[in-house]
């Protein structure tokens, strides 16, 4: 049977522009490029999750503007649930995103009908309780998040948290957490730490929840539990075209890959749902856009094949 993911969190349309180099305060950099993509880091997250073979519902909002349409239009395109999905006046949410010739981005996002999702309804409760796992993200308000995660605990259903937008979390939602996925810049600020070594990194976040994952782009990532395993996981060798969506379609793919595994209880588990998930990342990374680069179980399984077959 499928894994059944539930994503709480925001839809956004990208609107991307391409450059030689990333400007810095007060510089104009002449373009090269410009698309508008369906993104945001739930709706990504759903997509990742429905295309790496889950059965996704997405819980979110949406402005009543064309927007909105595009990118009710995409999840359901996709195969995700969209029972859940909200349609609020007002605009949708918005980011704004560069991308240089390295593939390293920034990004500035305005929330506009995410920061409607401020309650759950009986159904989207209903869903979490049913789930493998809960998917969750920054960019919605902070009480919808740990009312969602709240209700996961007491259902028995595992919750992930992608803690990003950064920002230091409260000790309620950090309890609720089963496993914490951050890159380091995201683990510094959670952590409360000027540290960037990943081991220190980790120690520190262990002090918080149980499991934490550390994202670490080409390096691919590193991962400590209290009672298992410490590992440290390579990413496949890549060109990479555009990084905007790869940690989306990691933490996606992670939260199909932890489901499919029993909640990846050993060492041999959680390894393989990493290893997967750096596929997943790397497979994404090797296309330009956000929602639209998001990779297929057969590519994932392609390239996972390709790099950790025959590895221990």
């Amino acid at each position: 049977m499928s894994a059944r993911v539930v994503v709480v969190g925001s839809a956004n349309l990208d609107l991307v522009v391409t450059a030689p180099q990333l400007p810095r305060p007060g510089e104009t950099v002449l373009g090269e490029d410009f698309r508008t993509v369906p993104g945001g880091k739930g709706a990504n997250q759903a997509v990742a999750a429905a295309r790496a073979g889950a059965r996704c519902a997405f819980v979110g909002a949406v402005g009543a503007d064309e927007f909105g349409d595009r990118l009710r239009d995409n999840l359901v395109a996709a195969g995700v649930d969209v029972r859940g999905l909200r349609t609020v006046p007002g605009p949708s949410g918005v980011a704004l995103i560069a991308v240089d010739r390295a593939a390293e981005n920034f990004i500035l996002v305005a929330p506009g009908a995410n920061a409607a999702l401020t309650d759950l309804d009986a159904a989207d409760l209903a869903a979490i309780d049913a789930a493998d796992v809960l998917l969750l993200q920054l960019e919605v308000p902070l009480p919808t998040v740990v009312r969602a995660a709240g209700r996961a605990r007491e259902a028995g259903t595992t919750v992930v948290l992608n803690a990003a937008p950064a920002a230091p979390l409260p000790a309620d939602l950090l309890g609720l957490v089963d496993v914490l996925v951050v890159n380091e810049h995201e683990a510094a600020v959670v952590a409360g730490t000027t540290a960037d070594e990943p081991g220190v990194l980790l120690d520190a976040l262990l002090e918080l929840v149980p499991r934490a994952v550390l994202t670490l782009g080409a390096r691919g990532a590193a991962y400590a539990d209290r009672r298992g395993p410490r590992l440290a996981i390579p990413a496949p060798r890549i060109e990479a075209v555009d990084t905007t969506a790869a940690g989306d379609a990691f933490t996606g793919a992670l939260a199909v890959g932890w489901a499919e595994r029993g909640g990846a209880p050993d060492a041999d588990a959680v390894t393989a749902a990493l290893r997967w998930a750096c596929a997943a990342g790397a497979a994404c990374a090797q296309r330009p856009g956000a929602s639209t680069a998001l990779p297929d179980r057969a590519a994932i399984e392609a390239l996972y094949a390709a790099t950790y077959r025959g590895v221990p």
